[in-house]
């Protein structure tokens, strides 16, 4: 089975670039199952319901979210708006499951693969946030460990991606060793900067430090350079505006076995216009 993971979605270079290479990554690499981090697709800051309705078009299966995710407020209503045991797309965009106690919407999703030789498969996307220089958040660790006890009981799904949205490497790598075996794959999102440490740990669970940025990388993680050093030149305060140039899609392509939900490989993608 083949889970294309889509790192942080920024801004109009970001979606741009989706679309651009979604559909033949699909079909080069026969996906199962696409996720998308889509947190930063509105301008950088947040994402919209007509935003999140675009990347479904262009084949996300679900889409996570971070520490952005109530900086657009109408998606709190588009969260409300499904019930837990629906699998309209409103349900299948994620909000951090270890946010505060009754925030709208839901950190986790159990669904069916689609399509190809393996539909039917039961899989579950888990959508945690870090505590370490990160505010509002509750222990990733106990959350993780009541979210898959959750799967277990529900749909008993095997295959079962983390997307870890974390400041600190060190919780990240912390997270994977402690859900190895457990997941299929711990991915790490936020940091904006793709990391070369992609392998598959000993338990089976492909692990990323941080997938990386899909977006502007002429850029300061996003952000457009000269605003970003003009704050640190000058100290000075100022709205922050997205840039547009060389967008890049970065991506963890993992492969992993059905009946098992073990990994046996993960490859680093990044692909320009």
């Amino acid at each position: 089975m083949k889970i294309l993971f889509v790192g942080d979605v920024f801004g109009s270079a970001g979606r741009r670039i989706v679309r651009e290479h979604l559909g033949h990554l699909r079909e080069t690499h026969a996906l199962d199952l696409i996720v998308i981090n889509g947190e930063n697709a509105a301008g950088g800051f947040g994402i919209t319901p007509p935003l999140a309705e675009e990347l479904f078009d262009l084949g996300a299966d679900v889409i996570t979210t971070g520490n952005h995710v109530w900086d657009k407020r109408e998606l709190i209503d588009y969260l409300k708006s499904a019930p837990a045991e629906s699998h309209d797309r409103a349900r299948r965009v994620l909000r951090p499951a270890n946010l505060q106690y009754g925030l709208p919407g839901y950190g986790v999703y159990e669904g069916t693969i689609a399509h190809g030789p393996d539909e039917g498969t039961p899989y579950a996307i888990l959508n945690l946030m870090g505590r370490v220089m990160m505010n509002g958040t509750n222990d990733p660790f106990n959350s993780a460990n009541t979210l898959l006890e959750q799967v277990a009981q529900r749909s008993k799904a095997r295959i079962i991606l983390v997307d870890f949205h974390a400041e600190a490497t060190s919780e990240k790598v912390a997270m994977g060793w402690y859900l190895d075996g457990r997941v299929t794959a711990v991915l790490g999102t936020h940091t904006h900067i793709p990391t070369a440490d992609e392998r598959v740990l000993p338990g089976g669970t492909a692990y990323q430090t941080d997938v990386g940025m899909s977006g502007p990388y002429d850029s300061v993680i996003g952000v457009d350079k000269d605003l970003v050093m003009a704050r640190f030149l000058t100290g000075i305060s100022g709205k922050f505006e997205a840039a547009t140039g060389n967008p890049k899609l970065c991506a963890a392509l993992v492969s992993c076995d059905p009946a098992t939900g073990k990994a046996y490989r993960i490859q680093r993608l990044m692909l320009g216009e």
